[in-house]
């Protein structure tokens, strides 16, 4: 076999995601079409095989036999970063939120006294619950497919000085299943990325609706949401674990850089006087100068949150560092997020 002398640049591969209607069968992507995210680079998966490389008794050193792996029972994980754009955005709030509700059908809930959810091969309902993700390569027919996919970890977050404000977004997705050569199982891809499908921080132009811990009015530099929903795989059959579940805790967090004035001088005093019994838990909100969350708006919204730290930011004018982390009530939402 002679050389081959094609090359590729890392540019020409895609990540793309379609909502999965069953479990442990990969999307076609007829009838929930794929969505190509925005990424600004494509990574390698962790693909974590089970590995023995022990050197058994009789030999120093390790011989053929003493090799064992196994890709049943390993999880593997994708980690992607990127543009938010609306189709990606939706999907995956959806995975780690969980499916939206009311009339507003872009504003993605959960609630402060949510259970344990758990999806097996054995549910006939799993709409929205597990996602596809497809690496697509620029060779024919060398596509990897992750069926049964989860969002475990979801950051949102934007910087005036970059990109005009633009919302970016960073994702790490896992699945218990194992993985697939594709042969152009993308069939129906929307590739569209207009500037209609952005975000924007100069949409929360009422500064009465940029609050943090209560306190409003605030100039802000950057922020960031992180979203954390962990998910535990189990039993074992010949294509993977048959079970995933999220029963750790979800969390969510928000950070901001916001100028130290007048308005948010008081934070220093509100962390250091933080009570255990929450009565001194606050609001924090992103709206898009509205007092709700509304779909097609970008925001945010944490109806009780703590705050866990609040410190100066040196620069050519004085910033504080702001973090908060959203507590539940038992009845209000923990958080809701809008797109």
């Amino acid at each position: 076999m002679a050389i081959n002398t094609a090359a590729f640049s890392p540019k020409q591969f895609q990540v793309l995601i379609a909502e999965q209607d069953a479990f442990g069968t990969i999307e076609a992507g007829g009838g929930n079409p794929y969505h190509a995210l925005d990424v600004d680079s494509v990574g390698t998966p962790s693909l974590n095989p089970t590995q023995v490389l022990d050197v058994r008794t009789g030999s120093r050193v390790l011989q053929k036999e003493d090799f064992f792996q196994d890709v049943k029972t390993s999880v593997k994980e994708i980690s992607v970063s990127g543009t938010a754009t609306t189709a990606a955005l939706d999907m995956l709030l959806e995975n780690i939120m969980g499916e939206a509700e009311g009339s507003a059908s872009g504003v993605y809930t959960f609630a402060s006294n949510a259970g344990v959810q758990s999806v097996g091969k054995t549910d006939s309902s799993q709409a929205g619950t597990l996602l596809s993700v497809v690496i697509k390569s620029p060779l024919t027919d060398t596509d990897l497919s992750f069926k049964d996919c989860v969002v475990t970890s979801l950051t949102l977050n934007g910087d005036v000085g970059t990109e005009g404000g633009r919302v970016k977004f960073s994702a790490t997705l896992q699945t218990g299943s194992v993985v697939e050569d594709l042969s152009d199982e993308s069939t129906t891809v929307d590739t569209s990325f207009g500037a209609s499908e952005n975000y924007f921080m100069s949409s929360w132009s009422d500064t009465s609706y940029r609050k943090i811990y209560g306190v409003d009015d605030l100039v802000m530099s950057t922020f960031s949401l992180t979203l954390e929903n962990p998910a535990t795989f189990s039993g074992i059959s010949s294509t993977g674990y048959e079970v995933v579940s999220r029963a750790g805790e979800f969390s969510a967090t928000l950070d901001v850089s916001v100028k130290y004035d007048v308005n948010t001088e008081p934070l220093m005093a509100s962390f250091n006087n933080q009570t255990q019994d929450g009565s001194t838990a606050a609001q924090a909100t992103l709206l898009n100068n509205d007092s709700s969350l509304n779909d097609g708006a970008f925001g945010i919204s944490i109806p009780k949150s703590f705050l866990t730290n609040v410190a100066f930011n040196e620069g050519d004018v004085m910033m504080m560092d702001v973090s908060v982390k959203a507590v539940g009530d038992g009845s209000n939402a923990l958080v809701e997020v809008a797109c």
